[in-house]
């Protein structure tokens, strides 16, 4: 509070003597010597940050599998683009480059993918005819590793995130429960143990009861939270808990996942509002505790909740800084409905899938998108801003629209090519449920209403559909979950809808499943948004 107003002191005292009042204070500008642009000599408000980026000439790219993640960014980011391994647009979108020749490659990560494409004579000469002299620009990504980083160095590229190294030991489930404890930030009741037998189980826990969610340090919470409340539940997956040295064990309780993401910058921790989780629906997804979604809306939880959730997100962002760590990231929370408990679910220090929501809602429209601070802090520019501020602004319930996204996967255990499937672009549904094509667009904000939707295609004509491989993302204004957090008969609607879109012809023969899946982007075994 004593910064603030010492701030607003400075401004009083630089404002002009005849008392007019200007709402951003004269500053000096300055030239680039690279690129001739012209930038500010230091940032100090929302309005500044706008303009910088209007005016940005240094090329900014998005590496990923698909351009889901950052929906938009290039209407705020001049010179910003997406190298992309899937063409979810059909080479209609712009600022979306895909490589036009591929080669047969198995992927086991997003890593794989993103230095795939790193290393494609196509995607090097697209950045090379961007570059300027030895700046060939800014990389960003979903995943990387330190191979990326040697290759990013390569070309020219400067890596706007903390390093892969960093990044990896900030993802570590383990590691995430430590930096809570030592912010204030409390886990669900837990041990940490190596686990060698059901036996070694029950005697590491015996304070947590019999019901248990067991985590691994690495992966998808889909893939890699287990619920055992008996000894056969143990065995299921004995192997995967077996091999990790060190396991998380966790009481199991009554709880709602949430999410909220936050960026780390010199200046503080900004936070945005705190959205629920579509988890483990059938429907969506064939994996048990797998996440399929979002909802944003001002009425999540009750507001004691939220309040505790943007607290805890703030001193664990100061924590994240503290350890090295600085820029995006989203933290999951688990809300206990008995008992109204808030507590540290995991940590990705990234992007994420629900930067989609994030990135196009009211606050961010009103101010700037919470990734543009990311991309601030890992600029060379001076800028001092009161995020204490802008926390409080993105917190009011005013500034927070209703959104919601439905992650659809395919759930059978079949797999088949896929011979026709929905195009990207808005949607409309009818008033007797039935879905039809209305337009083309790339930004969720086309769709007007809560009849409309923004359909991102992920799996297209040619694809191997397989069990879990992501069909699409469909973004619609309004909730698709009632307050028992259950699929309202719209979001049921909109999924039949949509998979109703899908054709495919059966592959029968099985070692060319085997072959289809291990070839397919993802091949089931990661997740790729």
């Amino acid at each position: 509070m004593l910064e603030r107003l010492l701030r607003a002191l400075r401004r009083l005292i630089g404002s002009p003597a005849t008392g007019a009042h200007h709402e951003e204070p004269i500053r000096a500008e300055s030239v680039s010597a690279t690129d001739g642009a012209t930038t500010m000599s230091k940032i100090t408000s929302i309005a500044d940050v706008r303009r910088h980026f209007r005016n940005n000439q240094e090329p900014i790219y998005f590496i990923s599998a698909t351009n889901f993640n950052l929906l938009g960014i290039g209407d705020w980011v001049n010179t910003f683009r997406h190298i992309n391994y899937i063409d979810c647009f059909d080479g209609q979108q712009r600022n979306v480059f895909v490589p036009k020749e591929k080669f047969p490659r198995d992927f086991e990560s997003i890593e794989d993918i993103n230095n795939y494409l790193l290393e494609h004579k196509e995607v090097i000469d697209f950045i090379q005819s961007r570059a300027s002299g030895d700046n060939a620009g800014v990389a960003t990504f979903l995943m990387f590793d330190e191979h990326t980083e040697e290759v990013c160095k390569q070309l020219g590229l400067r890596v706007a995130f903390p390093p892969a190294a960093l990044r990896s030991r900030m993802d570590n489930k383990i590691e995430t429960v430590r930096i809570g404890n030592k912010a204030g930030v409390p886990s669900v009741p837990n041990v940490l143990a190596r686990v060698g037998s059901y036996q070694e189980l029950r005697e590491v826990s015996r304070e947590l009861g019999s019901d248990l969610v067991v985590q691994t340090a690495f992966g998808d919470s889909g893939h890699t939270t287990f619920f055992i409340a008996s000894e056969e539940d143990y065995y299921k997956h004995a192997e995967e808990i077996e091999a990790e040295p060190e396991v998380k064990i966790m009481k199991r309780i009554n709880c709602r996942g949430s999410a909220i993401e936050a960026c780390a910058t010199r200046c503080g921790t900004v936070v945005g509002p705190l959205m629920t989780e579509l988890v483990g629906f059938k429907s969506l997804t064939p994996y048990k505790g797998g996440w399929c979604g979002n909802e944003m809306f001002a009425g999540a939880f009750s507001q004691e909740v939220r309040d505790k959730a943007r607290e805890y997100t703030f001193k664990f962002g100061e924590a994240l800084r503290e350890e090295g760590y600085r820029g995006y990231f989203e933290l999951d929370f688990l809300i206990d409905m008995d008992s109204g408990d808030v507590y540290l679910g995991e940590l990705n220090p990234r992007v994420t899938g629900a930067s989609s929501l994030t990135n196009v809602a009211a606050f961010a429209h009103s101010d700037i998108p919470l990734f543009l601070f990311h991309l601030l802090e890992f600029s060379e520019l001076d800028f001092d801003l009161d995020i204490e501020e802008i926390n409080e602004r993105w917190a009011h319930p005013d500034s927070i629209d209703s959104w919601s996204q439905l992650v659809i996967k395919h759930t059978d255990e079949s797999v088949d090519l896929v011979t026709s499937a929905p195009r990207s672009g808005v949607w409309r549904m009818n008033d007797d449920g039935s879905v039809g094509y209305d337009h083309y667009s790339y930004h969720p904000h086309a769709a007007e209403n809560d009849k409309e939707a923004f359909f991102l295609r992920i799996s297209g004509t040619g694809d191997f559909r397989y069990e879990g491989a992501d069909l699409g993302i469909l973004i619609t204004r309004g909730r698709l979950m009632d307050d028992d957090f259950q699929l309202t008969e719209r979001a049921r609607a909109w999924i039949e809808g949509i998979r109703g879109q899908y054709a495919g012809q059966s592959l029968q023969d099985p070692v060319v499943e085997e072959v289809a899946v291990s070839h397919a982007v993802g091949g089931g075994n990661f997740k790729i948004l």
